[in-house]
Order: structure tokens, then sequence, then C-alpha cells
């Protein structure tokens, strides 16, 4: 009998419900607006707690129809509060009823209701914009740190508005003000110009800001308040010599550093003064003498103290998360600390195992633990003092190799960036490098859709080529492949072309490797020099070019590839006369290696280069302007006199 009755009294109870829910929004349509103003109230209190009641309203249309009633001008200020305040409660509900309200474009509607004057209103807008935000299924781009939602707060009055806020009674509304600008401010210019102007009750908003920085206010207003001020610092409102920057801005991230802090202030306090001072070398010297921050960023690395003594599966995963969030913040900071100057590097690789700790940090569980780690490494590793020593004594060159198999492209393009520093020819890491097979693994990243990896391929390549033996020069070429290299020279990245020509130029260096490789690829390497003169190149893409045909004309029996095609040395002639003194001295140095008179063949090589009227010219050019260009033009007419 039970089976029997089951389903007709499901079937009852659910309708019931569902009526229920249509009275509910039904009432959402009346003509009178007290009622719909009770309505809403009524709704309010039936979904308080009650998820299914909840889905309910969502499936029967209650959404639109309260972020109608919110955006009219012509609706209460307490029916506009009531209606934020329901859809805050729906977002309470299930990930369902975020990914509905997030679909019926709720999040604009709440964004413009922040330029109402009404602060419970105001309150109560960014109550639901924050239950919607902490959602993991609320796409992170909706948020108004992107670009086009910073111009529309922008365009609407939003920072006149939200300055206001900044005065208000209630320490709640000016938190959420604060961190409003900060997400508005971040990496836009324009909006951060228009800060710097702002007067709030006839005080200027950085100087506000200053004020929330002091001791005396609570941590959290102290820690926003820096944020708004670096990002407008880095926008380039603010200069970095700034006194409000250096006096105040940079002190109090800095204290947020230190062991009195919450473990979550001091993640944050590291990554915004890692952000603020990293193009800025004068910054990080300023922070490098800061209360002991080399030292006291040392500490980020003793959490926990004891994960062994630890048994609570849950306080193990809270305590390991926070320890990766502490590494990785220190990793970045220190890589912003040592980007710029010897001796600051010279100070975080003498800190206590600081050294074992970033190679420890190579190969963490944690991917964005890693990431930062092999960027504190590229940061030491442009120092020609630390390659050589603690670079070496740590075999780095090992974990860092390890760490470029099946990498994501993130860490690949900073891994790859710190490989090219460790096979700079004095890198005692270059030999062992070059062992352990890296020459394919180079190659791949070439062929890249990455232009930031296949420039970092091709640049570790570059360095490897320089002064290298002729075995190491043709396994380049042998791995590289002639047709990818042809490739890498009409890549559309200036960068990855002027590298690769790089690479080009330092293979075709030492006579008996310009011939070995000219004999062999000679015709496919002329051809691409063709093509480069001939295009629409960069100066700088158009020296390395000549460079590269110098070099050939320095060869014994590859020279002869450009004497014997008349078409080449008529660019050359063409450029020899180019109104950019640095195309005419890589030219007339390419003239100067044909006519050397010490080499086999010089006088008819001479005797057709005077006949083509390339005499004329140098002439000419020892009358020029530019010391090195006159010079040059007379050592080649000496050969003449020779």
């Amino acid at each position: 009998m039970a089976c029997v009755l089951e389903g007709p009294l499901r079937i009852s109870v659910l309708s019931e419900v569902t009526a229920t829910s249509r009275h509910y929004v039904d009432r959402l349509f009346d003509p009178d607006p007290q009622k719909v103003l009770q309505g809403v109230i009524d709704m309010k209190n039936a979904v308080i707690g009650n998820n299914k009641q909840k889905a309910n309203l969502i499936v029967l249309g209650a959404v639109p129809r309260l972020l109608y009633l919110l955006q009219q001008v012509s609706s209460s200020p307490e029916l506009r509060t009531e209606c934020a305040v329901v859809l805050g409660s729906l977002a309470m509900g299930t990930e369902n009823n975020i990914k509905s309200l997030v679909d019926c474009h709720i999040i604009p509607a709440l964004l413009q209701g922040l330029l109402c004057p009404d602060l419970t209103f105001i309150e109560a807008c960014l109550r639901c914009l924050r239950t919607v935000f902490i959602s993991p299924v609320t796409p992170v781009q909706l948020l108004y740190t992107t670009p086009e939602h910073q111009t529309v707060l922008f365009n609407h009055g939003a920072i006149q508005n939200i300055a206001l806020l900044l005065i208000s009674p209630s320490y709640k509304v000016r938190m959420q003000a604060l961190k409003c600008f900060s997400v508005l401010a971040y990496e836009n210019t324009q909006v951060s110009m228009t800060l710097v102007n702002v007067l709030v009750d006839g005080e200027l908003l950085s100087q506000v800001f200053v004020r929330m920085m002091q001791r005396d206010q609570p941590i959290e207003m102290q820690l926003t308040a820096a944020k708004c001020l670096t990002y407008m610092c880095r926008a380039g409102a603010i200069r970095t010599d700034d006194n409000c920057v250096i006096l105040k801005t940079l002190p109090c991230l800095v204290r947020m550093c230190s062991k009195e802090r919450l473990l979550e202030e001091r993640v944050e306090g590291a990554e915004t003064l890692a952000y603020l001072m990293e193009p800025d070398v004068e910054l990080q010297r300023i922070a490098s003498t800061t209360d002991h921050l080399v030292a006291m960023l040392a500490d980020y690395f003793k959490y926990p103290s004891s994960v062994s003594a630890i048994t609570d599966i849950k306080r193990l995963d809270h305590d390991l998360k926070h320890a990766h969030e502490l590494r990785q913040a220190a990793f970045k900071l220190y890589a912003s600390l040592g980007s710029n100057d010897e001796d600051i590097r010279k100070k975080i690789t003498e800190t206590e195992n600081m050294m074992d700790r970033i190679v420890s940090g190579l190969s963490e569980s944690s991917i964005k633990v890693r990431l930062a780690a092999v960027r504190c490494l590229h940061s030491l590793s442009r120092s020609v003092q630390q390659l050589r020593t603690s670079f070496h004594d740590h075999a780095v060159w090992k974990p860092l190799m390890k760490l470029l198999q099946n990498a994501p492209d993130e860490v690949l393009v900073m891994a790859s960036s710190t490989l090219c520093n460790l096979l700079l020819e004095f890198s005692p890491s270059k030999e062992p490098i070059l062992e352990s097979g890296v020459i394919e693994l180079l190659c791949s990243l070439t062929q890249s859709d990455s232009p930031a990896l296949r420039v970092n391929g091709i640049w570790a390549l570059m360095n490897m080529a320089f002064q290298a033996d002729q075995k190491v020069k043709m396994e380049i070429v042998r791995s590289l492949g002639t047709e990818q290299l042809f490739r890498l020279l009409s890549d559309p990245d200036t960068n990855v072309l002027m590298k690769t020509l790089g690479l080009l130029r330092n293979l075709l260096s030492t006579r008996p490797h310009i011939d070995h490789i000219m004999s062999s690829h000679g015709k496919q390497i002329m051809q691409a020099v063709t093509l480069i003169l001939e295009g629409e190149h960069s100066t700088e893409v158009k020296e390395q070019t000549l460079c590269i045909l110098a070099n050939i004309a320095d060869g014994n029996t590859a020279k002869d590839l450009i004497m014997t095609n008349d078409d080449m040395l008529q660019k050359i002639k063409y450029y020899m006369g180019h109104s950019n003194v640095k195309l005419q001295l890589a030219a007339t140095f390419c003239i100067s290696n044909l006519i050397w008179n010490e080499e086999d063949g010089s006088q008819e090589r001479q005797d057709k280069l005077r006949e083509m009227g390339f005499v004329d010219i140098l002439h000419k050019l020892t009358q020029a302007s530019d010391p090195n260009l006159c010079d040059r033009a007379k050592t080649a007419m000496q050969q003449y006199l020779a």
C-alpha cells in the first residue's frame, strides 16, 4: 500500500509548494507599489534557510522581475533594498542558484546599484555581490578588475560616488569602498590618473589612503589602502619616489610581512610589496634595508613548525595550504627584491639555506610554488657572481632541467628564461647542461605556439652556440633542422626573428665553422638573408642580417657565395649608402672582409668590386661624420693601397 500511495502524495505536495511559490512571484507584478513591497518582504521571509523554495522561485522567473524592480528609479529605496536582500538570499542557496543569477545578469545590475546615494541599498548590493563572487562557479572575469568592467564603472561616475563612502560612519561601508577602489585601480591607468585628483571632503584621495594606513587603523584597512596606492603607483599615477610611496606605502607593506601578522596578512603584504617594487631598483634597495626584510622572509619557510605532529587531517590540509601560500609569497618577494641589484642578490643567497629552499621549491607539489621558486631563481640568475658560485655549488641546473619536462607554459617560460642565463659563456653550468642532451628540448620549444617560448628556445640555443666547438654547432643545426630555422627567420614576432639571427651569427663564426656550415646550408642561408634585406624590417633586424653577411664574407670558401651573387653585392652597395649609420657600418664591414689582402683571391675580388663602384663609395665614406664609419672605410681603402 505504501508504494502505491508514494507517487500521488509526492505530486500533491510538490503542486502545493509550486502554487505557493507562484503566488509569491505573482505579487511582484501587482499595480499597487505597497503590495509589491509587502510581497517582496514576504518572499524574503519565505526563502530564509529554504533551498527548495529558492529553487522554485528561480525556476518560476522571480529573478528577472526582482532585478527590474531593483533598477527602476521609480521604485522606493525600501523596495530596491528588499529586492537586493532577496537576491542575496537566493545566492546563498546552491551553486545552480548562483549560475541562474549570473545568467540573468545580476552582476551589472548590482554594480549599477552602487551608484545610488542610499547607503542601506548600497550595503545590500555589496552583500549580494560578495555572496555571488565567493562562489567558485562565478566566472572571475565578471569581476570589475577586468578593464571592460573598470571602464563601465568609471564612465558611470562610480569613482566620485564611491569616494563619498570613504567617510561613511559605517566601517563596513568604508572597507567595501576601499576594496572597490583597489580593484578599480589595478593595472588601469585611466582610473588611477583620475583617482589622484579626486577630493573627499576637501582632502585628496591619496591622502585619505595614507591616513587609512596609519598603525592605529585596523590591519585590513591598512593593507587595502596600501594596495590602492600600490596599484596607482604601478599604473603611473604616482611617482615611485613620492613620499606617500617611500615613507608610507612601502613601510606599511613591510610591516605586514612580520611574524606578528596573521598568515593571510603576511601573504597579501608580501605579494603586494613584490608588485609595488618589481620595476623600480630604488624601491628594491629601500625595501631590502627596511626592518631586516630579507631575513624576515626566511620565517615564511618555517611554517608549519611540525607537520608530523599534526594528526587532524583537516588541520593538516589547512596548514599545508598556508605553508604553500607563504612560500609562494616569499619567493615572489625575493624575486622582486633581487631583480636588479647585485648586493641584494648576494644578501638573498646568503640568507639561511636559501639556495636549498629554492631548489626544493622547484619540485614542490604546488604549481604556484614551483612557478614562484623558478621566478626567484631567474631573478638571481642575472648575477654573474651567483652563476659562478651558489648556482654551481648547488647544481641548480639539475632540478631546473627536470622542471622543464612536461611543465605548463607559464612555468616553462620562466624556467627556459633561467636556462638562457645558465647557458651563458661564463656560467660553469653550461658544460653539464650541454652534456645532458638539452639541445632537443630547446629545439622543441622553438616550435611552440607561445612566442615567449619560441624566443627562449632560440635564445638559449644562441647562447649555447656562442664560441662553441664545431660539434655542438652542427648538433644544433641538425636538431633544429633547416626547415625550422628558416621558419623562425620569417616569424612574425620580431624578438623571435632577432634571436634567430643571433643564433645564425654565432653559428657562423670562426672560419672553419663558417665554411663547413655554408658548404651544406649556404644556398638556403643566402636566400634567407636576401628575403630579410628586401623585406619590411626594422633597422635592428637588417643590421643583424648584414653582420651575418659580414661573417660569411670572413670565410675562406664561404665568401664566394657573396662574390658570385651580383644581386647580393648590389644590396650591400645600397646599404653602404643608406641614411642609417649602423647599416652603413655593417655593410662596409662586409666589403672589408671580402677585399682583405692576406687571403687567396683577394686581387680578383678587389678588381670586381672596383668595377662595380665600391671604391668610389668607400672613398666618400672616409669623409663620413661618424668616426667609426670613417675609420672602417679607411681600413678598407688601405687594402687597395697595400
